[in-house]
């Protein structure tokens, strides 16, 4: 017994007894199915980036990194979906898991945006000490100060920053962070001010 790519059907025949796609036919359908989920999640994955800028989490790095594991790992999720459907192996588990992938990004970013948009306590302020500065080009720039942690067991913090917080702040400024601690409990930076 095969599992229709398409429906996930159990058929003995050439035929699916629950879609009626012949099995060529539902490996075209599921492929073009598996095309758009694509499309969707790239495009979700392309948004989580900016996104997360608005209300920049004070994890960030860690954050991205394990988007970006996540990314990858769908991405060959996916290639092997489709190399398995053209064999003519059975796809079903392997394309439920994907289709589970596709959403991911999207919800992280309504996560990270409803997190603190909707934070109402005021902001905890605390006293750093810029360390250096870290700025990446690219299509979506990148700045941080890396700064002393107040956080027990940490030595530095990497902040996520604006261009002109960038520019304004030198090694060994001190400075005010403020941090507000999200509605789902993702700290996040509220502003980096001068003492």
């Amino acid at each position: 017994m095969m599992r229709c790519p398409d429906c996930g059907g159990e058929s003995a025949g050439v035929q699916c007894d629950y879609c009626g796609l012949t099995r060529a036919a539902a490996e075209l359908v599921m492929r073009r199915r598996l095309i758009w989920r694509t499309a969707w999640f790239l495009l979700g994955a392309i948004a989580f980036v900016p996104v997360a800028q608005f209300y920049p989490p004070l994890e960030l790095d860690g954050i991205l990194i394990f988007m970006g594991i996540i990314f990858f790992l769908a991405l060959g999720l996916a290639v092997w979906v489709e190399r398995s459907a053209r064999n003519h192996r059975d796809v079903e588990t392997l394309k439920r898991i994907y289709f589970g992938f596709v959403p991911f990004p999207w919800l992280l970013a309504g996560l990270l945006f409803v997190n603190g948009r909707f934070d109402s306590p005021p902001p905890v302020a605390h006293e750093a000490t810029v360390v250096s500065k870290f700025s990446m080009r690219g299509a979506l720039k990148n700045q941080r100060l890396v700064v002393t942690s107040w956080r027990s067991g940490r030595r530095v913090e990497r902040l996520p920053v604006s261009r002109g917080d960038f520019d304004r702040f030198q090694p060994r400024d001190v400075v005010i962070v403020q941090i507000r601690n999200g509605v789902a409990g993702i700290p996040w930076v509220y502003g980096v001010y001068r003492r």
